[in-house]
């Protein structure tokens, strides 16, 4: 066996949008997002956008028809990390590649509870990067944004078997499990898993309740991005100062902008030491 892959970082998520022009608009204006690279392809316009020192990869299908029913969604989550390892990894695991460009691999959501992982032996970050021109920005950038960003400290996971999905991500990605708590405003429960720098929380339903109706309609998968910030009061004063419908996020204390406000995607805010 091949053990678990060794990530050094989260590199970015990977998010299907409807309209990317709109798209990478909205989070400059909300956000502070800098454009960083510019992906056009045969089925598809993608492009590299930074957020609060995170990266966003945003893809917009040639023909967003096919996604119509589950609109705008997170894909999956890249990570770094060695590729010939990562790539022995999946194949011991069982797990179909889905998309392999040689220097990067996608994996299948269907063998990873509706994520697709990829993975990819360099880094987008920093200036010693030899795949951008436009370099990420420094903490400090991040931190005098009127949303004052600190961090990023993770993101959820909407699964149907906690349990099972916690052992996959502890054996597929090495995942140390740091908390394990009720969320009571999404009728779920939560593992909180470390991958390299940051926690996947992974939530499940307990029964009825928000985070059932959201499954009900988008399955397993990503369901948000959560940075941090200084203060949650701040961040929520900016968003709605922008006009934007705030709601409260997954964690006691939390925010997020309302999907409906954020090109049907969540976003979430809650304060760091």
């Amino acid at each position: 066996m091949a053990g678990s892959i060794k990530c050094r970082r989260a590199s970015h998520s990977n998010i299907v949008i409807e309209n990317l022009d709109e798209s990478v608009k909205h989070l400059e204006d909300v956000f502070g997002g800098r454009f960083l690279l510019d992906l056009p392809g045969e089925d598809w316009h993608a492009c590299l956008v930074e957020v609060g020192g995170f990266i966003a990869e945003l893809f917009e299908p040639k023909n967003f028809m096919l996604h119509g029913r589950i609109g705008a969604h997170y894909l999956g989550m890249e990570y770094e990390a060695n590729l010939e390892q990562s790539r022995a990894v999946v194949a011991d695991h069982g797990i179909r590649i889905l998309r392999d460009i040689t220097m990067a691999i996608h994996t299948d959501p269907r063998d990873g509870f509706g994520v697709d992982y990829e993975f990819f032996d360099g880094t987008f970050y920093g200036p010693e990067t030899k795949v951008l021109k436009t370099f990420t920005e420094t903490e400090e950038h991040w931190a005098v944004h009127p949303i004052g960003y600190t961090c990023l400290i993770g993101y959820t996971h909407a699964v149907a078997d906690l349990e099972a999905a916690s052992r996959f991500l502890r054996s597929f990605l090495g995942a140390k499990p740091v908390y394990e708590v009720e969320r009571e405003g999404l009728g779920a429960r939560a593992i909180g898993l470390q991958v390299a720098n940051d926690v996947c929380e992974l939530v499940s339903p307990t029964g009825p309740g928000q985070l059932l109706s959201e499954m009900m309609r988008t399955g397993e998968g990503i369901r948000s991005t959560v940075y941090g910030v200084k203060s949650v009061a701040a961040a929520r004063a900016w968003f709605e100062g922008k006009g934007l419908r705030v709601i409260e996020g997954t964690a006691p204390g939390s925010i997020a902008v309302d999907p409906r406000d954020n090109l049907g995607i969540l976003f979430e805010f809650a304060e760091t030491a």
